[in-house]
Formats: structure tokens, sequence, C-alpha cells
């Protein structure tokens, strides 16, 4: 069976870990400051918290922008439960919108209708690793200033609703020559053992926030923050004499330990040269056999595969959409295509379908472009040892098994 996507665990990344677990120091520490500064440096965004996920990054940023029982968060209903869950944690209201057609990213026309003077954030999703309309919404947050209503400090500071990307998908990829992580206000990574760039469980948040703010006294605030509250870090308070610290506010405790940073540091440094190409490389070779069928409808991030594009996809999922079919007809393909020795998935079943939110009120029949694109959408096995052969044998068997159940 063709797995769908296991991480890659080569022996470099093996001899670092063994390094930490050697080094007397495990949890955070030196590794994990370093893998922050390499990543603030690869992004070029302005500071960067490591944490043990990206959902622990979405919600500190929403209860750091003082996001609470009465506001509303836009996001659009195409994506993963955790981006809706932070939201309901912090007892605000998801306000789903639906999504554009060719990338199933969140539709600018869309969030503009849904803001309001308890609009306090936009999360846009970047799916698959295909970046948002960026310019568009950072543009979108300007014109409507005036209807911003804020009662933070931090709000009243911005003085506009806060863009927090869900970048879960797209470390790496870039929109108009820039790097995801530097596109808006703050951007959200997941380190995920599925995701391109993994650290086993973990994740990144990207500060890029504008004049007033000192991303780096934001960054030293979430800190305390993401660690109960605590004055000083563990590795501090091993220096002599320095025992003693405070808790300055009921925090949280999600941060990244040295092992982790460990595993990150070594993907970062072969990332551009080794994961990226080895990704692209299979997107194209699916593109190219797929491209002959009237079937196939291809995702946007394929047929962006030019060198020097200036939006480029950084190729995390391969979502492929069968014309004409229906969620049943899907279905059906997929237990054709896993008869054939190939895992697939599907990305994802929107969270207006999900039990919680349809008890909620949310019905996704208010988002048809959403449901539409769930209903026909495979996700192809991507991950570095996937070779030639395999390859090959995906194609071949979501080709004979779309036959199969179309005729």
């Amino acid at each position: 069976m063709i797995p769908f996507s296991p991480p890659r665990i080569d022996q470099k990344i093996i001899d670092e870990v063994t390094k930490v677990l050697q080094s007397g120091w495990i949890t955070t520490g030196t590794r994990t400051k370093q893998f922050e500064k390499e990543l603030t440096a690869y992004c070029g965004n302005k500071s960067t918290l490591c944490l043990n996920s990206a959902t622990a990054g979405l919600e500190i940023m929403l209860r750091w922008f003082g996001v609470q029982q009465g506001d509303e968060v836009i996001l659009p209903a195409y994506t993963y439960s955790a981006t809706a869950n932070v939201i309901m944690h912090c007892g605000a209201t998801p306000v789903f919108v639906d999504v554009d057609p060719n990338d199933f990213n969140i539709s600018v026309a869309a969030i503009e209708k849904a803001i309001t003077s308890r609009t306090k954030v936009i999360m846009p999703v970047d799916f698959a690793g295909y970046p948002c309309h960026y310019n568009e919404i950072n543009a979108l947050v300007i014109k409507h200033k005036h209807t911003f209503n804020p009662q933070s400090a931090e709000q009243k500071m911005l003085a506009r609703i806060l863009i927090l990307s869900d970048s879960a998908h797209s470390f790496g990829a870039w929109y108009n020559g820039k790097r995801a992580g530097s596109l808006t206000d703050v951007s959200v990574f997941s380190f995920h053992a599925v995701k391109n760039l993994t650290t086993a469980e973990g994740g990144s948040v990207a500060l890029n926030l504008p004049a007033p703010f000192d991303n780096h006294e934001v960054y030293k605030a979430l800190c305390v923050k993401t660690l109960h509250g605590q004055d000083k870090d563990a590795l501090a308070k091993t220096q002599k004499g320095n025992w003693r610290y405070d808790i300055v506010e009921p925090g949280y405790k999600c941060n990244l330990t040295d092992i982790m940073a460990a595993i990150g540091s070594v993907e970062l440094e072969r990332y551009d040269t080794d994961t990226l190409p080895k990704r692209k490389q299979i997107c194209k070779a699916y593109t190219q056999a797929f491209l002959k069928h009237s079937w196939a409808q291809l995702p946007l991030q394929a047929l962006t595969l030019a060198p020097g594009a200036l939006t480029e996809s950084c190729y995390h999922l391969y979502p492929l959409r069968i014309k004409g079919i229906t969620e049943a007809q899907r279905d059906a393909i997929i237990k054709e295509i896993f008869d054939c020795e190939v895992s697939v998935n599907v990305h994802f079943i929107p969270v207006p379908m999900m039990s919680f939110y349809k008890n909620q009120g949310y019905n996704i029949k208010n988002y048809p472009v959403t449901f539409d694109n769930y209903s026909r959408e495979i996700s192809l096995p991507i991950f570095y040892n996937l070779n030639d052969e395999m390859v090959k044998q995906v194609i071949d068997a979501v080709i004979t098994s779309v036959q199969k159940v179309l005729g």
C-alpha cells in the first residue's frame, strides 16, 4: 500500500535528535531559539515564536488581540476544524464564508459582505499551500477601518481588523514575490507530521505587525503567555542564582521543545534545495498525466509551475477534482483507488458539515462552492520518498478507478 504522506525521517534527523537527547537539555532551549531565528530569516517576517501546534498559535493570537464573546471572526467554510475551534474557545462567533471555485481559498467578495462592527479578525486559509489574495485582503481591512470597534489595547493600537492567516499548509509558498509568513499581519504555520516541513508536532507564529507595534516586544509577551504566564523560561532559571520567577498572568502551556526544533532545523536547511523540488516534480507528473483526461479538473497550483512565477504553491497537497460527479461517486472512486493499494484523502470535510457546527445552526447549503469543491475532491499522495514507479501506480489507480465508476 502506498501511504498518503509519511514524514521523512532519515539518518541526518536521527543524528540531530540524538545530539539533543545526549545534551542534557531536551525541552525549550537554545535549539528552539535558533530555529525561531532561522524561520524568521527564511520567511522575511519580523519575529517568530515556535509552539507545539499551529492550533495553539491561532488561539494565542486571538487571545492576545482580545477576541472574546460578542466578537466575530471571518473564516472560510472550507478549512479544517482547528481554524473554527479556536474561535469558539475564545467565546467569539465564527462567521463562515464561501470560497473561490478556482483555488479553494476564501472569497474576498464574500469577506467584504460579512464584515460588521463586531468583526475583529479575518482568518484566511492558504489551502493546499497556495496563498490567498493577500493584497486584496490587506486593502480590505484598510477600506473598512471606519466600521472597526476596538475594545482591547491591542485593537486600539492596530485600529482595524487583524488579519490572522492560517498558513498551516503554505510554508515556503510565494505570493507576489514574498514568502508566506511575510504577507500580512500574522501567519501561523503547522509543522505536524504530515506537513512539508515537520517537527513531528509543532507550529510557529510569524509576526509581521505594522508600526507602532514592536514585534520583538509582542514576541516576548507571547513567550510569557504560552508558558503558564511565567516571566522566565526553564533555561533562564538554570542560570546561577536565577531560580526565582513570577506568574504574571494565567497563561497556557504550548512551547516547542529542542528535540522538535532539531528536526525542524534539518528540514529547513534542505527545504528549498531538496524537499520543494521533489514535491514540485511529483505535482508536475500528476498534472502531465491528468491533462489528457476531460474528467480531470486540475488544481490551480498545478497550473503555476513555471519558474519565476510571482505566486507559487509549496505543493503541500494535490487536490484533484473530478468533473460532474456526485459526492457518492467521489466516495466510490476513493474506494476503488484504495483497492489498487494507493492511499488517498479528502481535504476537507467542510466545518459546517460537522455535527457540533450543524448543532450551532450552520448549514452547508449556505456555502455552495465549498460543498461543490469538497464533493468532487481527492487528495493524492505527495511525500519525499514517493518514487517514479509509485507515482505511476498512483496515476494508473486514479485513471482506472474513475473510468470504472463513471463507465
